[in-house]
């Protein structure tokens, strides 16, 4: 099992070719990207507490191994001031069959969505206001 939180860019591919299925049969892989949906974004600033951070981002893999039978599970999580097109997470869950695996990679996309200690500012061409929480992510926590 790997949680990484930091700044440095990624290669989601070496990523996922480098990840250890450990005997698994599937493995499920999701690159999270900066999104401009306005047109508008210039960048994103990502700001965290290391210590709770990690803390809770190890807390979730664990959970989603133990609960969905996971041979290893990878997250990682960029923070910093990101601009639109740039990969800021990446999840691999590995598994003996695909539904768990696909379900273990799932139940950590919404939980680092609406749990993960993160604070994300959007910088725009108009200023910068911080991004509130969406009710559409904690509806999708009620499904687990």
């Amino acid at each position: 099992m790997r949680v990484s939180v930091q700044s440095d860019v990624f290669d989601p591919s070496q990523e996922a070719a480098d990840f250890d299925a450990n005997g698994g049969g599937a493995v499920v892989t999701f690159n999270g990207v900066v999104r401009d949906d306005t047109g508008t974004l210039q960048a994103m600033e990502i700001e965290h507490y290391p210590a709770m951070t990690e803390a809770a981002l190890t807390e979730f893999a664990v959970t989603a191994k133990e609960r969905f039978d996971l041979t290893n599970v990878m997250v990682i999580h960029r923070f910093g001031t990101l601009k639109p097109g740039e990969v800021i997470m990446m999840v691999a869950t590995a598994a003996k069959h695909r539904k768990q695996a696909f379900q273990g990679a799932d139940f950590l996309m919404d939980y680092l969505k609406s749990r993960a200690p993160f604070w994300k500012k959007e910088i725009t061409k108009n200023g910068a206001d911080w991004v509130d929480a969406k009710i559409a992510d904690e509806d999708a926590l009620k499904e687990w």
